[in-house]
């Protein structure tokens, strides 16, 4: 089978590749116990009839123990998810505090992130999932790899186009959903790339639009890493 070619070659993350993976998945994954633990803080609290409400995270614990502070019986039981909170985003921002350090020393992420709506977390994202950009044919096939192109539907007579693949990484996927999210919704300046989505969302949903601005951010940000060039805020030479 080998020699008939029937088994492909697959790439092998470099080790620097797999070290950056490494610091964003434990990033992330003390970001989800964090909200898991404040998810449950808020459930159990509002079956005594106490709700927390909207509160941002610096004050969330402040908020707990102003509900608590006449239930000592209760405030005994937050306590250990309080510490263990505590302790859980000083460690995030440990390491979030290195992950902004790696991308101030990557010349590859400063350009990535001259692309509207990508910042650290997505540039550095980009660049440990590419790892070697010369290993896709064209920019085109980024999109593919990252499971951003219609799925075929192909039986007999059946032949249609489904939803987006969602193959390869989903942390790359999610991340570039989220980038090119703020990019249609938050960004202000302008660039040709906002337009240019705000037409697909008012064809087709806004949706729609963001996966298919999430695919070209992912083929414009591969043509800047290979052409060692920043992001061109005009449509003159945008990569297709």
């Amino acid at each position: 089978m080998m020699r008939v070619g029937l088994y492909r070659p697959v790439h092998v993350k470099t080790l620097r590749s797999q070290k950056l993976r490494m610091l964003l998945t434990h990033r992330k994954l003390l970001q989800s116990k964090t909200i898991a633990i404040e998810n449950d803080l808020r459930a159990t609290l509002r079956i005594f009839g106490l709700k927390v409400g909207a509160v941002g995270s610096v004050k969330f614990e402040a908020r707990i123990k102003e509900l608590v502070k006449n239930l000592p019986d209760l405030a005994l039981l937050v306590e250990p998810l309080l510490v263990v909170r505590r302790v859980l985003r000083q460690q995030i921002g440990m390491l979030h505090r290195r992950l902004l350090a790696v991308v101030r020393d990557d010349d590859v992420c400063r350009r990535l992130m001259t692309t509207p709506g990508v910042g650290p977390v997505v540039a550095l994202t980009y660049r440990a999932t590419v790892d070697v950009p010369a290993r896709f044919r064209n920019s085109k096939a980024v999109g593919a790899v990252f499971g951003l192109t219609p799925s075929k539907h192909q039986s007999g007579e059946i032949d249609r186009m489904g939803g987006i693949s969602k193959c390869g990484d989903a942390m790359m996927r999610t991340v570039l959903f989220e980038a090119a999210q703020s990019m249609l919704t938050r960004t202000i300046k302008w660039s040709w790339l906002k337009p240019w989505g705000m037409k697909i969302a008012k064809r087709r949903g806004m949706k729609r639009a963001i996966v298919a601005v999430a695919r070209r951010m992912a083929v414009v940000m591969h043509r800047i890493w290979v052409d060692g060039t920043e992001f061109r805020w005009t449509r003159d030479f945008v990569a297709a």
